[in-house]
């Protein structure tokens, strides 16, 4: 047995600084010298894909290069943007921990805010949920399909491809860049698992597992779980305009969530204390049974 894990991680700018922020947090727990935590990145066909996600496979494309070198063996773990893993996951891999959470807002980048922009403004942004959530208060917008690492969209706004893009600001901390306005949560919910990291190692692997439990913030694991179980309720894809935010209540969660119709016309929410994370099901059931047909059909495979 090597006498340290071997992380996976994609090869962006973002990627990079998120799974670097993991081997510091093993490494300090565990007293390990600095570096000691090998990091393997590569490009997947989420980052070599210029057209729509949703169209080409969805979330998995995030993961699936990853999951071929941990189950291969190549990895002892994986590091993910949590909004970014499919909801559903395969039995081989487990979430074994999260670090702390961070911002968990979008940032509005061109515009002080959705109110500010002119009347007709083109936003750009290839998020189903953004875009629906921008149209339903201001359907005067256009909405135009932005993708490309955090540098590259900042650019396109710079040289004005578009009046203004949203992205998270979480990712935007990570880099060291201090841009945008933040977008309250009474305006705009997040994606469920927005601004948490994850750390994703094999079912059988008790060793691996026993190390990153104790890097596990258990407040972050427990609110986005709730949020995962709502997500695979739903039986959403990337095509689904969902979000989703749970935050502890003292002992109890209080979880809110949104689902819209593509157009941003038509929308259902709702605000809830629950107890434990798997509640979060019944929660998606509430909002589908008030949800009008405009937003059922986004979701596919309901059970």
């Amino acid at each position: 047995m090597k006498a340290f894990p071997t992380l996976g991680t994609r090869a962006s700018p973002l990627a990079m600084a998120q799974a670097r922020a993991v081997a510091d947090a093993l490494e300090k727990a565990h007293g390990w010298p600095a570096g000691s935590v090998e990091i393997r990145a590569i490009r997947t066909s989420g980052d070599r894909i210029q057209g729509s996600l949703a169209e080409a496979g969805g979330k998995a494309l995030w993961t699936k290069e990853l999951d071929l070198m941990l189950g291969a063996v190549d990895t002892d773990f994986s590091v993910h943007s949590m909004k970014d893993v499919e909801s559903q996951r395969p039995d081989d891999f487990t979430i074994a921990a999260m670090l702390p959470r961070a911002d968990v807002r979008d940032r509005m980048i061109g515009a002080a805010s959705i109110e500010a922009l002119g009347q007709g403004a083109t936003v750009g942004t290839s998020s189903p949920r953004r875009a629906a959530q921008l149209l339903h208060r201001r359907p005067d917008l256009h909405i135009m399909p932005i993708r490309g690492n955090v540098q590259t969209r900042l650019d396109k706004i710079e040289r004005g491809d578009a009046d203004a893009t949203l992205l998270a600001a979480a990712g935007l901390d990570r880099l060291g860049m201090a841009v945008g306005n933040g977008i309250a949560l009474e305006t705009m919910l997040p994606a469920p698992g927005q601004a948490a990291i994850g750390i994703e190692c094999r079912s059988d692997d008790s060793q691996t597992l026993a190390l990153l439990a104790a890097i596990d913030d258990g407040q972050t694991s427990r609110c986005v779980s709730a949020e995962r179980a709502f997500s695979r309720r739903l039986g959403g894809t990337c095509h689904s305009p969902v979000a989703a935010l749970a935050e502890l209540d003292g002992d109890r969660i209080r979880f809110r969530a949104e689902l819209l119709s593509p157009d941003g016309a038509e929308r259902v929410a709702g605000d809830w204390i629950i107890d434990e994370p798997g509640e979060a099901t019944r929660l998606a059931e509430a909002l589908l049974a008030d949800a009008p047909a405009s937003i059922l059909a986004v979701f596919e495979n309901l059970p």
